[in-house]
């Protein structure tokens, strides 16, 4: 397992470099997941969703440096300090860096700085079975909900189809 990850704030001239490494992370985890007609069902990361996350009230954005200094992936998190409630937006572990510990890293290192949340959130995709085991069995959260085209989440970023579901993950940490 990954040790020494060390979460440094996203400094804006890295913004876009952070955007299409956390871009190329998630179009890996989703070739399995194309259409009959070989296009990728939808886009995977749209920048307007990437960019109303990074600038909404709490945010925070942090890379995910290694003890070598190279950046191996980061995240995006909102905190409500006064619900004691957090929302991971975003996680992803660079291409080529995969499969080392590095998410989990990377996740302790958020809970690490914020014990004052008290249930964090985050959602995926239905059928990103490796995100549902890495939320659920290596992070500890709970799936709470499953928006679909029966149970539509009023809230949902473009890139989603209601027809595609969309599992909710809670972790209560208190």
């Amino acid at each position: 397992m990954e040790t020494g990850i060390e979460l440094v704030r996203l400094a804006e001239e890295r913004t876009i470099a952070f955007k299409e490494e956390m871009q190329e992370a998630f179009e890996s985890g989703f070739q399995g997941h194309i259409k009959e007609d070989g296009e990728n069902q939808w886009q995977v990361l749209p920048d307007g969703d990437f960019y109303q996350v990074l600038r909404a009230e709490g945010a925070e954005a942090y890379e995910a440096v290694n003890a070598d200094g190279q950046r191996v992936g980061g995240a995006i998190i909102t905190i409500d300090g006064a619900k004691h409630h957090g929302e991971l937006a975003f996680l992803y572990v660079k291409v080529g860096a995969q499969g080392g510990g590095i998410g989990q890293a990377i996740w302790k290192a958020i809970e690490a700085m914020h014990p004052e949340v008290e249930v964090w959130e985050t959602c995926t995709p239905y059928f990103d079975r490796r995100n549902i085991h890495f939320y659920i069995n290596c992070c500890g959260f709970h799936a709470i909900e499953f928006f679909n085209s029966h149970h539509r989440d009023p809230n949902m970023l473009e890139q989603f189809d209601p027809n595609d579901g969309l599992f909710v993950f809670e972790k209560r940490m208190k």
